[in-house]
């Protein structure tokens, strides 16, 4: 199930919320326990058998969590201290709390790794032994793992979680029920915003609900509607059509992948205000996750823009482990570069993810160099336009079916090719030329959701209600509705 879908905006949003708000005098933890429900038959509502995937992963974190606290508490009674620090102060971890941590992340990567890398894994393996010749190396395999939807997602935000708890920077969540609604809660299930849980803790346990937070989660929800389906859907048919054809010109090829480029950053920045907006109808706030990327002047900065939880995940998890910046300009540029590569990956199993990565990683490093090496840095006008284009260069990657065909759209973009199209992409279809040319506009002089219902006025409401109404009818009379960030 989507939020773009009729049967989650006429039956199953209307039933969640008026449960809820009937709960509004009940305790927390029942209205927890609601959510927590809802998020599983949300989640399942497609392949009910993965019900049971995210049922165990969630259990055995939650039990290795107390696990965890429950060896910190004893040690300190040890110590003869009724209450001592947490990890976070110096103290090494005791044995039993690093096997607990190795547990959770070697079981959380096990499932996250069967289940979206056998086929690709297998898939290599063949290729490689076959272009050898070495036919007896080949795996006859009639296994084929399906991927359960959004398992990157609630499995880096089950394992922040973890290693929260075990940093000390978390106490450990006692009760299940409350964990369970942090795993699953539908909002932010299967596409992020990958929230830290010491940034929902607190609300897990106490949140309160008001006019304001559901007006304003409405203008969220009804403008990401707006991004979704009056301009992701129709940029992405641009994009289709120009990646997908044999023939097309270096016009077309640009256009493209500009069109695929504004389809990824509405499609998927759109879904984040829906999230967000319906965390705030339920009581939650939950973190920003876009700041106008393209409006960045270097790759740094686009990082700090574009899918933040995620960018935030990878340094704090992934970065600073690896040793960030404290070994020297050689080893600050191999930590960047594998983050990005193992982000790159974290997206699906693809050697063209792979290489998207690592062009990311190898122009952050890059940009770090030539920073520290020289002072210079490309900012302005001309840093804005370069970080663009090697944004779109790897969009390129991240979009096309695989490398030959990445390639050759490259060659295409340079001139290079030899095929040339008759406009069909951008010129026979004015709609999608004019929803190409407000959403470029928008992406680059118009105001973040964020802001813009900081403060909601009559005005305002009017024209989140002229959005959602139009993006609605649009839903309802189109068949082209696909999500990009879902297959995550």
């Amino acid at each position: 199930m989507v939020f773009s879908s009729q049967i989650f905006i006429f039956y199953f949003l209307p039933v969640s919320l008026a449960v809820y708000y009937l709960l509004a005098g009940a305790s927390q933890k029942v209205r927890n326990l609601w959510l927590a429900l809802t998020g599983y038959v949300f989640y399942g509502w497609a392949e009910p058998r993965f019900i049971l995937l995210m049922f165990a992963t969630t259990t055995l974190d939650w039990m290795l969590s107390l696990v965890i606290a429950r060896d910190s508490w004893l040690f300190w009674r040890k110590q003869g201290s009724p209450q001592g620090p947490s990890l976070g102060g110096g103290r090494p971890a005791s044995v039993t709390q690093r096997r607990a941590l190795q547990c959770s992340v070697v079981s959380n990567l096990c499932a996250l790794g069967f289940f979206k890398y056998f086929n690709f894994a297998i898939e290599s393996w063949n290729t490689a032994f076959s272009a050898l010749g070495l036919q007896s190396a080949v795996v006859e395999s009639t296994l084929r793992v399906v991927l359960p939807l959004g398992i990157s997602f609630y499995t880096f935000q089950a394992l922040s979680y973890i290693i929260d708890v075990y940093r000390g920077e978390a106490d450990a969540m006692e009760d299940f029920v409350d964990f369970s609604c942090f795993v699953s809660m539908f909002p932010h299930l299967v596409a992020g915003p990958i929230l830290k849980f010491s940034f929902l803790a607190q609300q897990l346990r106490e949140r309160t609900l008001s006019g304001a937070k559901f007006a304003r989660g409405m203008a969220f929800f009804w403008m990401g509607i707006g991004k979704k389906v009056l301009l992701a859907n129709p940029c992405g048919q641009m994009a289709d059509a120009s990646f997908d054809s044999g023939a097309r010109s270096v016009l077309e090829a640009w256009a493209g992948v500009v069109a695929y480029a504004l389809q990824i950053y509405y499609d998927f920045s759109g879904y984040s205000d829906m999230a967000i907006g319906l965390g705030l109808m339920f009581g939650f706030y939950f973190a920003k996750n876009f700041n106008s990327p393209y409006l960045a002047t270097s790759l740094t900065d686009f990082w700090r823009r574009w899918h933040i939880s995620l960018s935030s995940w990878l340094r704090e998890y992934l970065y600073i482990p690896l040793g960030g910046n404290r070994y020297g300009g050689g080893r600050t540029y191999l930590n960047l570069f594998v983050t990005m590569v193992l982000g790159g990956l974290w997206h699906g199993a693809s050697w063209n993810y792979l290489i998207w990565g690592a062009w990311h990683g190898g122009v952050l490093a890059a940009e770090r160099a030539l920073k520290t090496g020289s002072g210079l840095r490309i900012s302005g006008f001309l840093g804005g336009v370069s970080t663009f284009v090697v944004v779109l260069v790897g969009w390129v990657f991240f979009r096309s079916a695989d490398l030959p065909s990445s390639l050759d759209y490259l060659a295409t973009m340079g001139g290079l090719g030899s095929a040339s199209g008759g406009g069909s992409v951008c010129w026979r279809e004015p709609h999608l030329l004019l929803s190409f040319v407000v959403a470029l506009l928008i992406a680059f002089f118009g105001k973040q959701t964020w802001e813009w219902t900081q403060r909601m006025t009559v005005l305002k409401a009017c024209a989140v209600v002229a959005i959602g109404g139009a993006g609605l009818v649009a839903l309802l009379t189109q068949d082209y509705n696909p999500f990009i960030y879902f297959i995550f």
